[in-house]
Protein backbone atom coordinates (compact mmCIF):
# COMPACT_ATOMS: atom_id res chain seq x y z
CA UNK A 1 0.00 0.00 0.00
CA UNK A 2 1.59 3.10 -0.82
CA UNK A 3 1.89 6.13 1.01
CA UNK A 4 3.00 9.63 0.64
CA UNK A 5 6.16 11.08 2.19
CA UNK A 6 6.63 10.95 6.06
CA UNK A 7 7.66 14.46 7.60
CA UNK A 8 10.37 14.65 10.24
CA UNK A 9 7.85 17.74 11.78
CA UNK A 10 4.45 16.88 12.56
CA UNK A 11 3.24 18.80 9.48
CA UNK A 12 3.09 22.67 8.91
CA UNK A 13 -0.08 23.98 11.21
CA UNK A 14 1.69 22.07 13.87
CA UNK A 15 4.80 23.33 13.80
CA UNK A 16 3.69 26.96 12.91
CA UNK A 17 1.97 27.12 16.03
CA UNK A 18 4.46 25.90 18.41
CA UNK A 19 6.61 28.55 16.74
CA UNK A 20 4.31 31.77 16.71
CA UNK A 21 3.24 30.33 20.73
CA UNK A 22 7.43 30.28 21.10
CA UNK A 23 7.82 33.82 19.59
CA UNK A 24 5.00 35.70 20.99
CA UNK A 25 6.04 34.64 24.99
CA UNK A 26 9.69 35.44 24.24
CA UNK A 27 9.28 38.35 21.71
CA UNK A 28 5.73 39.68 20.93
CA UNK A 29 4.45 40.15 24.21
CA UNK A 30 7.29 41.58 25.66
CA UNK A 31 7.81 44.14 23.67
CA UNK A 32 4.38 44.47 23.41
CA UNK A 33 4.25 45.16 27.37
CA UNK A 34 7.35 47.84 26.48
CA UNK A 35 4.77 49.44 23.69
CA UNK A 36 1.75 49.87 26.94
CA UNK A 37 4.46 51.23 29.23
CA UNK A 38 5.90 53.83 27.03
CA UNK A 39 2.09 54.86 25.88
CA UNK A 40 1.04 55.41 29.54
CA UNK A 41 3.15 58.66 28.95
CA UNK A 42 0.40 60.22 26.52
CA UNK A 43 1.68 61.20 22.93
CA UNK A 44 2.81 64.83 24.44
CA UNK A 45 5.04 63.15 27.12
CA UNK A 46 6.59 60.45 25.02
CA UNK A 47 7.87 63.11 22.76
CA UNK A 48 9.18 65.28 25.60
CA UNK A 49 11.11 62.24 27.25
CA UNK A 50 12.37 60.41 23.81
CA UNK A 51 13.42 63.59 22.02
CA UNK A 52 14.14 65.92 24.73
CA UNK A 53 17.62 67.38 24.63
CA UNK A 54 19.36 64.81 26.80
CA UNK A 55 17.90 61.77 25.00
CA UNK A 56 19.02 63.28 21.39
CA UNK A 57 22.65 63.92 22.93
CA UNK A 58 22.36 60.18 23.86
CA UNK A 59 21.02 59.10 20.36
CA UNK A 60 23.92 61.19 18.75
CA UNK A 61 26.49 59.34 20.75
CA UNK A 62 24.83 55.71 20.44
CA UNK A 63 24.23 55.61 16.62
CA UNK A 64 27.24 57.18 15.77
CA UNK A 65 29.51 55.59 17.67
CA UNK A 66 27.58 51.83 16.42
CA UNK A 67 28.16 52.73 13.03
CA UNK A 68 31.56 53.50 13.20
CA UNK A 69 32.22 50.08 15.12
CA UNK A 70 30.34 48.38 12.00
CA UNK A 71 32.37 49.77 9.78
CA UNK A 72 35.40 49.17 11.39
CA UNK A 73 34.21 45.20 11.79
CA UNK A 74 33.26 44.98 8.09
CA UNK A 75 36.23 46.10 6.96
CA UNK A 76 38.28 44.07 9.84
CA UNK A 77 35.83 40.97 9.86
CA UNK A 78 36.17 40.50 6.09
CA UNK A 79 39.50 40.51 6.00
CA UNK A 80 39.66 38.09 9.76
CA UNK A 81 37.40 35.62 7.62
CA UNK A 82 39.33 35.83 4.43
CA UNK A 83 42.19 34.25 6.30
CA UNK A 84 40.37 31.62 8.31
CA UNK A 85 38.87 30.54 5.07
CA UNK A 86 41.45 30.70 2.52
CA UNK A 87 44.68 30.10 4.27
CA UNK A 88 45.92 26.52 6.47
CA UNK A 89 48.69 27.96 9.38
CA UNK A 90 49.33 26.94 12.88
CA UNK A 91 47.07 27.91 15.51
CA UNK A 92 44.12 28.39 13.20
CA UNK A 93 41.79 26.63 15.20
CA UNK A 94 42.56 28.26 18.32
CA UNK A 95 42.20 31.62 16.57
CA UNK A 96 39.01 30.66 15.40
CA UNK A 97 37.52 29.81 18.29
CA UNK A 98 38.62 33.49 20.02
CA UNK A 99 36.76 34.95 17.06
CA UNK A 100 33.63 33.49 19.43
CA UNK A 101 34.76 34.76 22.84
CA UNK A 102 32.56 37.88 22.25
CA UNK A 103 29.38 35.63 22.16
CA UNK A 104 30.65 33.58 25.04
CA UNK A 105 31.60 36.05 27.84
CA UNK A 106 29.61 38.36 29.70
CA UNK A 107 29.90 41.83 28.12
CA UNK A 108 31.25 43.37 31.24
CA UNK A 109 33.74 41.00 31.40
CA UNK A 110 35.10 42.53 27.91
CA UNK A 111 34.15 45.99 29.10
CA UNK A 112 36.57 45.17 32.37
CA UNK A 113 39.39 43.68 30.11
CA UNK A 114 39.40 46.62 27.51
CA UNK A 115 39.61 49.14 29.97
CA UNK A 116 42.50 47.27 32.05
CA UNK A 117 44.43 47.87 28.57
CA UNK A 118 43.38 51.07 27.05
CA UNK A 119 42.99 53.25 30.44
CA UNK A 120 45.89 55.66 30.74
CA UNK A 121 47.73 53.45 32.92
CA UNK A 122 47.30 50.21 30.69
CA UNK A 123 49.87 49.08 28.43
CA UNK A 124 48.66 49.68 25.30
CA UNK A 125 46.14 53.09 26.65
CA UNK A 126 49.15 54.81 28.64
CA UNK A 127 51.24 54.59 24.80
CA UNK A 128 48.24 56.52 23.16
CA UNK A 129 48.10 59.19 25.58
CA UNK A 130 52.24 59.87 26.15
CA UNK A 131 52.98 59.80 22.49
CA UNK A 132 49.47 61.23 20.59
CA UNK A 133 47.92 62.70 23.69
CA UNK A 134 45.02 60.59 22.62
CA UNK A 135 42.81 59.28 25.61
CA UNK A 136 41.18 55.66 24.52
CA UNK A 137 39.57 54.50 27.49
CA UNK A 138 36.67 56.54 29.21
CA UNK A 139 36.01 58.46 25.65
CA UNK A 140 33.91 58.05 22.68
CA UNK A 141 36.82 56.33 21.08
CA UNK A 142 36.57 53.49 23.89
CA UNK A 143 32.67 53.43 23.05
CA UNK A 144 33.41 52.68 19.91
CA UNK A 145 35.92 49.91 20.76
CA UNK A 146 33.89 48.56 23.13
CA UNK A 147 30.81 48.42 20.43
CA UNK A 148 33.29 47.01 18.01
CA UNK A 149 34.26 44.11 20.68
CA UNK A 150 31.16 42.77 21.18
CA UNK A 151 29.77 42.70 17.63
CA UNK A 152 32.86 41.84 15.87
CA UNK A 153 31.86 38.19 15.11
CA UNK A 154 28.60 39.05 13.52
CA UNK A 155 30.86 40.28 10.55
CA UNK A 156 32.85 37.02 10.54
CA UNK A 157 30.64 33.99 11.15
CA UNK A 158 28.06 35.94 8.75
CA UNK A 159 30.67 35.92 5.97
CA UNK A 160 32.64 33.44 6.60
CA UNK A 161 29.76 30.10 5.04
CA UNK A 162 29.40 32.60 2.22
CA UNK A 163 33.09 32.86 1.56
CA UNK A 164 33.76 29.04 1.75
CA UNK A 165 30.54 28.50 -0.75
CA UNK A 166 32.88 30.80 -3.19
CA UNK A 167 34.02 28.82 -6.09
CA UNK A 168 37.60 29.40 -7.03
CA UNK A 169 37.41 28.80 -10.71
CA UNK A 170 35.60 31.95 -10.86
CA UNK A 171 38.55 33.75 -9.56
CA UNK A 172 41.26 31.43 -11.61
CA UNK A 173 39.34 32.14 -14.89
CA UNK A 174 39.36 35.98 -14.00
CA UNK A 175 43.15 35.62 -13.23
CA UNK A 176 43.76 33.64 -16.74
CA UNK A 177 42.09 36.94 -18.41
CA UNK A 178 44.85 39.23 -17.18
CA UNK A 179 42.75 40.57 -13.79
CA UNK A 180 44.90 41.55 -10.85
CA UNK A 181 44.49 40.33 -7.59
CA UNK A 182 42.64 43.64 -6.64
CA UNK A 183 40.63 43.72 -9.86
CA UNK A 184 39.59 39.95 -9.26
CA UNK A 185 38.62 40.95 -5.51
CA UNK A 186 36.73 44.15 -6.44
CA UNK A 187 35.13 43.05 -9.82
CA UNK A 188 34.24 39.03 -8.55
CA UNK A 189 34.39 38.68 -5.08
CA UNK A 190 32.79 41.36 -3.45
CA UNK A 191 29.98 41.33 -5.00
CA UNK A 192 28.95 37.66 -4.36
CA UNK A 193 30.36 38.74 -0.56
CA UNK A 194 28.20 41.89 -0.39
CA UNK A 195 25.30 40.63 0.82
CA UNK A 196 26.19 38.64 3.47
CA UNK A 197 28.53 41.65 4.72
CA UNK A 198 25.62 44.18 4.48
CA UNK A 199 23.72 41.60 6.88
CA UNK A 200 26.84 41.29 9.21
CA UNK A 201 26.88 45.52 8.87
CA UNK A 202 23.18 45.40 9.88
CA UNK A 203 23.83 43.14 12.99
CA UNK A 204 26.88 44.48 14.24
CA UNK A 205 25.07 48.10 14.26
CA UNK A 206 21.81 47.07 15.98
CA UNK A 207 24.35 44.87 18.43
CA UNK A 208 26.40 48.31 19.19
CA UNK A 209 23.01 49.80 19.60
CA UNK A 210 21.69 48.17 22.53
CA UNK A 211 25.03 47.36 24.25
CA UNK A 212 25.78 48.42 27.50
CA UNK A 213 27.67 46.06 29.68
CA UNK A 214 30.88 46.86 27.72
CA UNK A 215 30.57 50.20 27.38
CA UNK A 216 29.83 51.80 30.54
CA UNK A 217 33.51 50.69 31.59
CA UNK A 218 34.95 52.24 28.32
CA UNK A 219 32.93 55.60 28.49
CA UNK A 220 32.37 58.54 31.42
CA UNK A 221 28.76 58.38 31.02
CA UNK A 222 28.31 61.56 31.15
CA UNK A 223 25.30 63.22 30.40
CA UNK A 224 25.29 65.12 26.77
CA UNK A 225 28.56 64.20 25.91
CA UNK A 226 29.09 60.42 26.28
CA UNK A 227 25.78 58.88 27.64
CA UNK A 228 24.57 56.43 25.56
CA UNK A 229 20.99 55.37 25.06
CA UNK A 230 21.33 51.96 26.93
CA UNK A 231 22.62 54.01 30.17
CA UNK A 232 19.92 56.60 30.28
CA UNK A 233 17.35 54.10 30.19
CA UNK A 234 19.24 52.19 33.35
CA UNK A 235 19.18 55.67 34.49
CA UNK A 236 15.40 56.40 34.42
CA UNK A 237 14.21 52.54 35.70
CA UNK A 238 16.63 53.86 38.88
CA UNK A 239 14.80 57.05 39.71
CA UNK A 240 12.05 55.41 39.15
CA UNK A 241 10.81 56.03 35.71
CA UNK A 242 9.70 52.99 34.19
CA UNK A 243 7.53 54.98 31.15
CA UNK A 244 9.85 57.03 30.58
CA UNK A 245 12.75 53.93 30.38
CA UNK A 246 10.11 52.48 28.47
CA UNK A 247 9.85 55.51 25.56
CA UNK A 248 13.30 55.51 24.77
CA UNK A 249 14.05 52.13 24.45
CA UNK A 250 10.94 51.76 22.11
CA UNK A 251 12.97 54.45 20.00
CA UNK A 252 16.24 51.99 20.07
CA UNK A 253 13.70 49.10 19.04
CA UNK A 254 12.02 50.85 16.30
CA UNK A 255 15.80 52.19 14.78
CA UNK A 256 16.96 48.92 15.40
CA UNK A 257 13.82 47.02 13.53
CA UNK A 258 13.85 49.56 10.91
CA UNK A 259 18.04 48.56 10.17
CA UNK A 260 17.59 45.04 9.89
CA UNK A 261 13.56 45.73 7.18
CA UNK A 262 16.30 48.37 5.21
CA UNK A 263 19.28 45.56 5.30
CA UNK A 264 16.70 42.42 4.64
CA UNK A 265 14.95 44.72 1.35
CA UNK A 266 18.80 45.58 0.14
CA UNK A 267 19.87 41.66 0.01
CA UNK A 268 16.69 40.66 -1.62
CA UNK A 269 17.70 43.96 -4.12
CA UNK A 270 21.17 42.68 -4.22
CA UNK A 271 20.08 39.13 -5.44
CA UNK A 272 17.48 40.15 -7.83
CA UNK A 273 20.05 42.07 -9.19
CA UNK A 274 22.87 39.00 -9.31
CA UNK A 275 20.13 36.82 -10.76
CA UNK A 276 19.44 38.72 -13.60
CA UNK A 277 23.23 39.85 -14.55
Amino acid sequence: MATGPRRVLPGFGLSLGWTLTYLSFIVLIPFAALASNAGSLGWDGWYRVTFGARSLAAYKVTFGSAFIAASLNSVFGLAIAWVLVRYRFPMRRLLDAIVDLPFALPAAVGGIALTAIYASNGPIGSYMDAWFGWQTAYSRTGIVLAMAFVSLPFVIRTVEPVLRELDPEIEDAARSLGAGPIRIFLSVTLPQLLPALIAGFALCLARGVGEYGAVIFMSQNLPMLSEVASQLIVIRIEEPNLPSAAGIALVLLVAAFSILLLVNFLQARTAVGRRHA
